[in-house]
């Protein structure tokens, strides 16, 4: 027999009684009824029932051992009673009689229960990630990531990609995102860089011939966590194909996320591919937002034109000055109380807002402040435009052309969430296409890249020598699921004209371009094919999938939100010789010293 199991905990069943089974695992709780002592041994692979009767050697060791010590236990199978089967468990049927058990390691007292659903904090979860690992739920987001990696390197590599890994220790490029910087020993004063994405390498592999790439990859950014975002590191489902238009991208990704979410979403509903393509400009117009929750139905109407020279003065006056009011609907709100809108009105003001205005539809015609001071044809044709009956009210977001936008995004998603709207148990997907190649930095008021430097702009050449900057798009792309952003891609701009000029609009000389992308450059003078891809986001993939609010639930070993690693001590102080070695000196900043 072998040392230490014959099954694992989730192998035996009703045929394998009168059998002698090993099994190895924790002790996940232990019952005591009198005469006999019940516990429950638990592995990754499920949990088994064990009896240990009074009087006998197993049940001496057993009963002075905590939860979660690991043991080795050797006895017979038999059926449960009747009346004790548990239909929960896939050994509920059987129970393993002790004739011996064998300690192979004795826990201390635990920081935190493994067995329940107590919650704990987050410093506690993480600084003893190990035993949090072993609770029910966490385990089994982390092996759902671990299957869905599979799934998805199985399916890219049947739609013809070649896993390639790229490095991890590399030059500093212009991702977004601060870079995680490595010195070099061997050349004091350099530093490398660890990877914000591997997207020079990728496109570098285009340029080498080998048409379709993928990996698993590990990228670094040094910044701030959200719910969404871990800090430090993530993985991307990275890849890039040759000689493909923005459509042949995303008919070739479609069918495998589709697929993936379809065979980890439980029967959940999943967008059928082809997925809807919605233009950068109307996502911000009737979403609010770049990343829309389609499972929303609200949709926001532009009323500007309603409002322009309008009894209505406050929102006269925002239009006349170039601004935009637009207005989101809230559906059979209209008999709610006074206070019901006066809530919203502060929570507003609480986000920065001057507030929210309304009217409220009834059957005997518009009603409330706004509807006061407004023509009733006026208030006719907004109720006509943003298709609302009586009972509807409509709330109103007026302000700067790149301000009110984003906030009745805000305000979109809010009355999704309190009213009830958000249809639960689905993935609803969607590419947001024809980002603008630039925006305006608010800080420096310069143009600057509002996406992937690398992409090609729509039109060109012509379009980067001919229009104004800002009315540029590019043949960029995201793909969104629920409201949350799983990927950029883009299809990249390898032409070493049109890149210098694209670089140069956003004030960077073609001295600068050479040195800081004189590889790429360098290569994409030697023939390079026209190319594309993306990166749908490993960790977001999974969060969905688990339904967790917080990405930090699908990752092993996840930091927290200050970047820390409280488990093993990370970032740490390092030794004034390896300082010396490495050419460096610590300056800390005044408020760090003490």
């Amino acid at each position: 027999m072998h040392a230490y199991r014959t099954h694992t905990c989730g192998a035996l069943r009703a045929s394998d009684a009168g059998q002698t089974a090993r099994l190895s695992g924790w002790v996940h709780s232990k019952r005591d009824h009198g005469g006999l002592l019940f516990i429950d041994l638990r592995d990754h692979y499920g949990l088994t029932q064990v009896v240990c009767a009074a009087g006998g050697p197993a049940f001496e060791t057993v009963d002075r051992l905590r939860v979660e010590s690991v043991v080795t236990v050797t006895g017979t199978v038999v059926p449960r009673e009747p009346g004790t089967v548990n239909p929960k468990l896939a050994t509920g049927e059987i129970e393993l009689q002790a004739t011996e058990v064998v300690v192979q390691s004795a826990a201390d007292v635990l920081p935190m229960q493994v067995a329940g659903e107590e919650k704990y904090p987050d410093e506690i979860r993480l600084k003893y990630r190990f035993i949090d690992l072993r609770r029910d739920k966490v385990h089994r987001n982390i092996t759902l990531r671990a299957r869905v990696i599979a799934s998805i390197r199985r399916r890219m590599i049947d739609a013809g990609f070649t896993e390639f890994q790229t490095p991890i220790l590399t030059a500093s490029s212009p991702e977004g995102a601060r870079d995680f910087l490595v010195p070099a020993r061997l050349h004091p004063g350099k530093f490398y860089a660890l990877p914000q994405a591997p997207q020079q390498f990728k496109q570098l592999i285009m340029v080498a011939g080998f048409d379709r790439y993928f990996q698993i990859a590990p990228c670094f950014r040094d910044e701030a966590s959200r719910a969404d975002r871990s800090p430090g590191e993530f993985y991307q489902l990275d890849f890039e194909m040759s000689y493909v238009t923005q459509e042949d991208v995303f008919n070739t990704i479609e069918p495998i996320i589709a697929g993936v979410f379809e065979e980890f979403g439980e029967g959940r509903g999943v967008t059928k591919p082809p997925f809807p393509r919605i233009p950068y400009d109307q996502a911000m117009l009737v979403y609010g937002s770049d990343k829309p929750d389609l499972r929303n139905p609200l949709r926001i109407t532009d009323v500007t034109a309603q409002f322009a020279g309008a009894g209505f003065g406050l929102f006269a006056r925002i239009a006349a000055s170039g601004g935009v009011i637009r207005a989101i609907p809230a559906p059979g709100t209209a008999g709610n109380p006074r206070s019901f809108f006066d809530k919203l009105n502060e929570w507003a003001r609480e986000q920065g807002a001057g507030g929210l205005g309304y009217i409220v539809y009834e059957t005997d015609g518009p009603k409330g402040p706004i509807a006061r001071n407004l023509e009733p044809d006026r208030a006719e044709a907004i109720r006509q435009a943003c298709g609302l009956s009586a009972g509807d009210s409509v709330f109103f977001v007026a302000g700067k052309h790149d301000e009110a936008p984003k906030f009745s995004g805000v305000v979109r998603t809010k009355f999704g969430q309190d009213l009830g709207l958000i249809e639960p148990g689905r993935f609803d997907f969607c590419w947001i296409t024809d980002f603008p190649m630039y925006e305006l930095n608010e800080e420096s008021g310069k143009v600057d890249f509002s996406h992937n430097p690398f992409s090609m702009p729509q039109g060109g050449m012509e379009a980067l020598t001919s229009q104004d900057p800002l009315t540029i798009k590019a043949f960029q792309y995201d793909i969104v699921c629920n409201g949350v952003e799983l990927s950029s891609g883009a299809i990249r701009n390898h032409r070493p004209d049109i890149m210098v000029k694209a670089f140069e609009i956003a004030g960077y000389s073609a001295a600068d371009v050479e040195a800081r992308f004189g590889g790429m450059l360098n290569a994409f003078r030697y023939g390079a094919p026209p190319h594309g891809g993306s990166a749908p986001g490993i960790d977001r993939i999974v969060m969905l999938l688990a339904d967790e609010p917080n990405i930090r639930e699908v990752i092993l070993f996840p930091l927290n939100q200050q970047g820390e690693d409280l488990m093993m001590g990370a970032p740490a102080e390092v030794s004034l010789a390896r300082l010396k070695e490495l050419s460096l000196k610590i300056e800390l900043p005044p408020k760090a010293r003490g």
